[in-house]
């Protein structure tokens, strides 16, 4: 068949990066998400303009997946802050808007981009070279025999989201009851390869958030069960609930015509067939002491009405999202047919009990030795909710890396001005040999640097949102922040009481200076260990090995745009 058009040829755009229509985009992407990072960041309402629900958030997660954009530029930037986050779950914006500015200040830089990447990259290395040394000032040791620098953490996460409409008792009620469910997954008896447990979230919209609480185990709403009705659940010898979990259908309807053309004799109902092979199933899950059934799709009423007149309790409609927790509960995998049941097949649970909240009702499973619980949670509208879930996911997330790793890095823009001061000390003290293993001049690293340390400065600038001053003391380059509409005086410490992190106060003289992005001294010393001020219950911290992979992300994402000459679209 004849082509109905003729095929156009491609559109070759190139230098990407000198067009108005790639700046002013970039430009606008990095203004919304400025705007939006912080404790005191803007909320932003996004829909798609033909009606549909309204997301108000300031998290990163929701903004760039519903923020779509034609330009292939903002595209690769997009797409690789989203593969962190859904790494990390942390720092999305903070790696964004670091990336937006490494573009911005690196291409109005008069020097190559290749050479611009070989100094960027050895910058990079240089910051990763200090986060990761004993000496680095901004790096903290996580405790996990003490609450105190956990509870710092989790409650950095959720005071950096105003969407969640929170409160300090707030705060301060779901720090506890995030790092209680944490404390939950985590095995009691340490193997060679642990792993971590689960922590269901159970949705209860429309109440105080105060109401929120966490239960060992699992939840499970049955709508069916009344409040105040005795559970009587069939028990084992050992006083334990024998329990099945059925991954398969359980409604008779196995027949898929579409599979193909089932052959029936004369007389035999296929329907009554199918019933007749689950009421078998049933009567042998009743023979072998079958406490609790639950099936992940539908369940046959005759099949429920028999094992619940034979004392087993029957739940089905559990849901896909479910059956990985209700495994690891009961300690067996889902039975996957219903043609053939081993005596290994079964799980078992500690006990079983009806809890009511809410308006609703739920089957409360408990075992011998979980992994998993649920945490009800509440709040008052359905967005402030939405946020609030995406936050309380992260904080368990976080947790879980810090884990791993147990160490944090100072929040409130103090780890980007530390950074910043570390790499202008360190950038001027650099051999000659450096610039010749490099084949650039000092010249130019000394430019690329600046604006490497621009762009870090630029993030630790987009927390202020009330055109207030915004300094860095030249001892130990923390961030300072000066209130808007303070009076003149003629000393800072009048106006600040202590840094962005909390850890230094402003009880020494720490020769501020304002942190406008340009160029300035080193720091005098290194950042001590231990600072003058220690303020442990009012740190703000930052998951370690979410920013130093953003820091990493942004400059290998900023560098690949910057590499770009040219732009192929296909016009068909």
């Amino acid at each position: 068949m004849s082509r109905l058009e003729a095929k156009k040829p491609p559109l070759f755009i190139s230098e990407p990066l000198t067009r108005d229509a790639v700046s002013q985009s970039l430009s606008l992407l990095s203004g919304i998400l400025k705007s939006s990072y912080g404790p005191a960041g803007r909320l932003k309402q996004l829909h798609n303009g033909v009606g549909g629900c309204v997301c108000t958030t300031s998290q990163s997660s929701a903004l760039l997946g519903h923020l779509s954009t034609s330009q292939p530029v903002l595209r690769v930037l997009t797409a690789s802050v989203r593969n962190h986050v859904s790494r990390f779950s942390d720092c999305g914006l903070f790696t964004a808007i670091l990336c937006c500015g490494f573009i911005e200040n690196f291409r109005s830089l008069n020097v190559a981009p290749f050479t611009v990447i070989k100094i960027s990259k050895h910058l990079l290395s240089l910051c990763m070279d200090h986060l990761k040394s004993e000496a680095c000032g901004c790096r903290v040791s996580v405790d996990f025999s003490s609450v105190e620098t956990l509870v710092c953490l989790v409650r950095s996460i959720l005071t950096s989201k105003p969407a969640c409409m929170l409160n300090k008792t707030e705060v301060d009620h779901l720090t506890t009851l995030v790092l209680k469910a944490f404390i939950f997954t985590v095995p009691c008896h340490v193997e060679t390869n642990a792993v971590l447990g689960r922590c269901v979230i159970v949705p209860v919209k429309g109440r105080r958030v105060m109401d929120s609480r966490v239960l060992p185990g699992l939840l499970i709403e049955v709508p069916e069960f009344q409040l105040g009705k005795p559970l009587a659940v069939k028990r084992t010898g050992s006083n334990m609930i024998k329990t099945a979990l059925f991954s398969v259908s359980m409604s008779g309807d196995g027949f898929n015509p579409e599979e193909g053309t089932v052959a029936v004799h004369h007389g035999v109902s296929l329907e009554m067939s199918e019933l007749n092979q689950l009421l078998n199933v049933g009567k042998q899950l009743v023979k072998d002491e079958v406490g609790l059934v639950m099936c992940q799709k539908v369940m046959h009423p005759s099949l429920k009405q028999f094992l619940k007149e034979n004392g087993v309790v029957a739940v089905d409609r559990a849901g896909l999202s479910l059956m990985e927790p209700l495994g690891r509960v009961i300690g067996s995998q889902p039975i996957a047919s219903i043609h053939s049941l081993s005596p290994g097949c079964y799980g078992s649970l500690k006990d079983l009990c009806v809890e009511s909240f809410a308006s609703k009702h739920f089957l409360h499973l408990i075992s011998e030795d979980t992994v998993v619980c649920s945490l009800i949670l509440c709040n008052r509208s359905e967005t402030a909710w939405d946020e609030l879930k995406r936050v309380c996911e992260t904080a368990e997330h976080v947790l879980q890396l810090t884990m791993k790793e147990p160490l944090a890095l100072l929040g409130g823009g103090c780890t980007e001005t530390h950074l910043a001061s570390y790499i202008r000390h360190k950038s001027s003290t650099l051999p000659a040999s450096t610039f010749k293993d490099l084949d650039c001049s000092q010249t130019q690293y000394q430019l690329v640097a600046d604006g490497f340390c621009r762009s870090l400065e630029s993030v630790a600038r987009s927390l202020s949102h009330d055109d207030g001053e915004i300094l860095t003391d030249m001892v130990y380059g923390h961030c300072w922040f000066v209130p808007s509409g303070s009076p003149c005086v003629s000393k800072w410490s009048d106006l600040v009481s202590k840094c962005g992190c909390g850890m230094n106060g402003n009880t020494e003289d720490l020769s501020w200076r304002f942190l406008q992005g340009q160029s300035g001294s080193s720091v005098v010393q290194g950042c001590p260990k231990e600072p003058s001020v220690k303020v442990t219950d009012l740190l703000t911290l930052d998951c370690f090995a979410a920013k130093c992979s953003g820091l990493q992300v942004a400059l290998e994402t900023a560098n690949l745009i910057l590499d770009l000459s040219y732009i192929i679209e296909d016009q068909n």
